[in-house]
Formats: C-alpha cells, structure tokens, sequence
C-alpha cells in the first residue's frame, strides 16, 4: 500500500536524488538540497511530502516553502505557501497525487493564508485531483529558452538584444561567477534598490542571497551570473541550476539608470543563457511571464530572447479569506507608502 513520509530524516535521500534525475520533469525546486536552503534561510519554512510504495520506493513528490515577511503575529497576515513546480508524480499517477494533496491538506491547515502552486511543466494530467480539494486554476504564461543548439538560439534572440549584448562587452563589461560573499552583496544592493523603487514587493532577507551562495553554489546547483565594470558590480542574476537540464532566472537585476549604455539588465540575462549553452543545459526557464491578459512589461522584455511561450498556469486555494483580504489592503498600504 502507498503511503505519504513527512519526516525528512525517514526519506532516503539518495533515492530522492534520483527520482529527481530519472523524472522527465525534476528539478532543483523539488530537491533535497531545496528542503536544505529553504530550511536555512529567514521566513522560510518548507513541508515536504513524499510518496512511497511497499518496497519504499519513491512514486512522488511535494515540496513546499511556507513564506513570511514578518515574525510573530504579524507574520500571519503575509504566510503564504508556494510550491514551485510540483508535485513530481511517477507516471502521472493521479492516485499518486491525490495521497500527496490530501496529506497537504492536514498539514497546511493554520499555517498559511493561502497556497500557490506553480507549474513548470504541463500538470493537466493532475488537474483533477486539484480541483477535488478545491484549487483554483489560474492562467499564467513563462518563457522557456532552448539552450542545446548556439546557432539556433542566438538567431532566435532579437536583433536588437545581440547589438546590445555585443556593445555591452566591447565596451567593457564583462560576465563573471560570483566567488565572494562581497560580490554577493553588491548583486543584493542591486536588488534591494530595484524592488524598492520598482517591483514594489517583498524581498527576501539578505542571508536568503548568501546562504544560496553558500550552500546552492557551493554544491554546483546554483550561480551568480555578475555583470562587472570598471571593478563595480553592475547587474547579475541568481541562477538555481538542475544539473544536465535547465538553468532558472529566480531573481535579476542591473543599474540601468547609470550605466544605459552598458545595458547590464539584458547581459545578466543573456549571461544565464550563455551559461546554459557552454555546460549543455536543455533549456533555460525565465520562471514566469505574468498572466495572459494583464499587460506586463517584463513579458515584452522577456520575449526578446527567443524563447518559446508556455502556459503552464498555477493553482491557488486561499485557506483564510479574512486574513488573506487584510493581507492585501496591507501590500497596498505598504506600495503606496514606498
């Protein structure tokens, strides 16, 4: 009989390494070396659900972060739990899945206000059992950029995004890995600015950044791509990476403003699809272009590198209605104040 395990210290771990590998659709998000840097980090908490048969052999997989932007009581007005890209379901067994969603339920009961799947892949096949525990399918679009083939994915980049990336480089700027806590920082400072006056939403706290460095980096599942000039940090991107299939955008930025010519926003990103192509990577995921029918900038930006369109959509059950509508009034109240 098929069961659900939630203590991570009762998974065999080298089994779950390589239901990762051998699944068409594994990835970093999924891992045990996610549930290590989650478990790291601030405001993080992760559940992990796995599914395993009488010969304790792994069928599936739920990997969660439970999020917060606060600690305490006002903690309980941004808990939120996001599952990037799961569950991972040997064979698409629907039976499967359902074990998992149903243990989830018992457990996210009073911990989050609301939980967010997010698809990486198509997920049709377990639709169903979503919406039997009353998930709500969302649309949302992402760009993935095959990476197996230089010529063909440089010719599918815009014309006008190569003139730039060569510009960039010819005037000096230059792509690096990031091998110092120091070039970390800067790449935070980045970011911390960019969210400040721009994206307008929570940030991670900085040990998020360095702990990915330390852990995620240090084991080969992890980059920061840096744009450097004249010995400053420029722009970067941070990079979860799946060894032998995909490099992933999770956060990126560049001072566009100081330096426009150098156009360090468009080379980060080109950086991680270079990346892709010289360590033979399948594709590289931009984790989400915004939903169909809203306009988005980013989307635009993003199209430009040759990728190829993909609605996966999400799935989304609010747990507490009453703290979710405070918890958005107070995402509006702190937008307005910044």
């Amino acid at each position: 009989m098929n069961r659900v395990v939630t203590d991570i210290s009762k998974v065999n771990i080298e089994a779950w390494n390589e239901f990762i590998q051998v699944h068409p659709n594994g990835h970093f998000f999924q891992s045990p070396e996610a549930f290590n840097f989650f478990t790291s980090v601030i405001n993080y908490e992760p559940i992990l659900f796995v599914c395993v048969n009488d010969k304790k052999e792994i069928l599936g997989v739920l990997l969660c972060a439970i999020q917060k932007e606060h600690t305490g009581i006002a903690g309980k007005f941004s808990s939120r739990s996001i599952c990037w890209g799961g569950p991972l379901i040997k064979d698409n067994d629907a039976s499967v899945a359902d074990l998992l969603l149903k243990e989830y339920e018992k457990t996210i009961d009073g911990k989050a206000i609301y939980t967010q799947v997010r698809n990486m892949f198509d997920c049709s096949s377990v639709a169903s059992v979503f919406e039997h525990y009353d998930f709500e399918y969302l649309e949302h679009l992402n760009y993935i950029v095959p990476t197996l083939n230089r010529e063909a994915t440089m010719k599918n980049i815009s014309e006008s995004k190569v003139r730039q990336i060569k510009k960039s480089l010819k005037a000096g700027a230059s792509i690096i890995e990031a091998d110092t806590l120091e070039q970390v920082e800067s790449f935070y400072q980045l970011l911390k600015l960019l969210y400040k006056e721009r994206v307008k939403k929570p940030l991670p706290d900085k040990s998020f950044f360095i702990k990915f460095f330390e852990q995620c980096c240090k084991q080969g599942i992890g980059k920061y791509l840096l744009i450097k000039f004249e010995e400053k940090i420029i722009g970067g991107i941070m990079c979860p990476i799946t060894p032998n299939k995909a490099i992933y955008e999770w956060y990126v930025a560049g001072d566009d403003v100081q330096y426009k010519q150098l156009y360090p926003s468009i080379l980060a990103t080109y950086a991680a699809i270079d990346y892709g192509l010289q360590h033979g990577l399948q594709h590289f995921d931009f984790m989400g272009a915004g939903k169909p029918e809203q306009d988005y900038g980013v989307r635009e930006f993003k199209s430009k590198f040759g990728g190829e369109l993909k609605n996966f959509g999400r799935f989304e059950k609010v747990h507490n209605k009453s703290l979710m509508a405070i918890g958005k009034l107070g995402m509006k109240l702190i937008k307005y104040i910044k």
